[in-house]
């Protein structure tokens, strides 16, 4: 088979708001990019036999099942996309590896720093064997932050001084919305924090090529008891209506992570740095921004404007110093030369197509892809510092060591 011939083919386990995105992406890739392997969507997994058959047909897979053990089994599958909640992540992650399968895992890597360490030793073990294996942060695709972190990288800001990055949403103000697993500690891990936190996280280390390493931190729960869903798909849920067992009152349940988180922390390279992450913030649907102040300039990123960067130049004369736009849509900027004319504005979804280019180039070429599942530890353990460090009063607390020195 010669190397355009070559043929990748995927089993996907999950169907609902990344399973969609993900499709998208497995869809569109080989559409727009010339790479040294197609993907082909050969499998996707769910447990329900109705919904899982109806998701194969509607997002484009060839064949659906309803046991992840089955997906992983099969000769003809080669590579495991794992988008079901934090808590079956280790599992299907693990079995994938030690069956010989490429595995793309969605973010955060896991529920616990055990389950984290032990998928980053199976990752590094089964590299040795040339399977390959990477966590989905997508936003990391995104052209405006991938020239964010070239413009870091060259110098144009300097010394890195300040690190400010914000995560917020506001899907669950309404004591109403119903306890779906993202509010559930055992299914989700964490809330907020784990959930939006991990991004901006991964996202100011990619940039800064920094890594965090100590916290100080406060968590809280506004709502913490919540009515029992009867239905839930991505980020919508409907009420059960059943009402408590003595019929006076609609069932709730306690939510048992967190709704939003907010830290202090300081970076290796000296960076002083503030994160904020909320699913409380009213009237924010999805505000990521983060801004990088250095001794030469200053340059910020929102997400919701998600194809343009401010840039400050210090270097500038006086009268000419002020803050820039850039539009990042030319085809010199990364991602989009495939794409559109310049000025001809991209999407969310183009981050998760980025993705897999990636992905599948760095498997075909068998190369590490990038964030690894070290990498993806990394964050884990920053995830975990602040939880440890709001449950002791916000004092100050050092990030663990990972397994061994991985680059960010």
């Amino acid at each position: 088979m010669s190397t355009t011939d070559r043929e990748l083919r995927v089993g996907m386990v999950g169907y609902a708001f990344m399973g969609a995105a993900h499709s998208q992406a497995w869809r569109t890739v080989n559409r727009v990019y010339d790479l040294p392997a197609r993907a082909r969507m050969a499998l996707i997994c769910g447990r329900d036999t109705g919904k899982v058959a109806d998701a194969a047909d509607r997002l484009g897979w060839d064949a659906y099942t309803t046991d992840w053990r089955d997906l992983i089994s099969r000769d003809d599958i080669d590579v495991v996309d794992v988008c079901t909640p934090g808590d079956s992540h280790a599992e299907i992650a693990l079995a994938a590896l030690a069956a010989g399968k490429h595995v793309l895992c969605e973010k955060p890597l896991a529920n616990t720093v055990a389950e984290a360490r032990a998928m980053a030793a199976a990752a590094d073990t089964a590299r040795a064997a040339g399977v390959r294996s990477m966590c989905g942060f997508n936003y990391r695709r995104v052209p405006a932050v991938t020239m964010m972190r070239q413009l870091v990288a060259d110098g144009r800001l300097g010394v890195i001084r300040h690190v400010r990055a914000t995560y917020l949403q506001d899907w669950i103000v309404d004591p109403q919305f119903p306890l779906v697993w993202r509010l559930q500690k055992d299914r989700a891990g964490s809330g907020a924090l784990g959930d939006i936190g991990a991004h901006i996280i991964d996202l100011t280390q990619f940039v800064t090529g920094q890594r965090i390493t100590g916290v100080s931190a406060v968590t809280e729960t506004f709502v913490k008891e919540r009515p029992l869903p009867a239905g839930s798909s991505g980020l919508a849920a409907s009420v059960d209506g059943g009402g408590s067992a003595d019929g006076n009152a609609s069932a709730t349940g306690a939510v048992t992570v967190d709704d939003a988180a907010v830290f202090v922390a300081r970076l290796d390279g000296g960076a002083l740095a503030t994160y904020e992450a909320s699913r409380f913030a009213t009237g924010r649907k999805n505000a990521l921004r983060v801004e990088i102040n250095g001794s030469l300039g200053t340059v910020v990123f929102d997400l919701e404007r998600l194809n343009e960067l401010e840039f400050y130049d210090a270097t500038r004369p006086s009268v000419e110093q002020g803050f820039s736009r850039i539009l990042v849509t030319e085809g010199e900027h990364p991602y989009m030369s495939a794409w559109w004319p310049p000025g001809h504005i991209i999407g969310y979804e183009h981050s998760f197509t980025h993705q897999m280019r990636d992905f599948i180039e760095a498997v075909a070429t068998g190369v590490d892809p990038a964030p690894s599942f070290a990498d993806a530890l990394q964050v884990q353990l920053v995830l975990d510092a602040v939880t440890r460090s709001a449950e002791i009063g916000s004092s100050w607390t050092e990030v663990q060591p990972a397994l061994a020195a991985v680059a960010v």
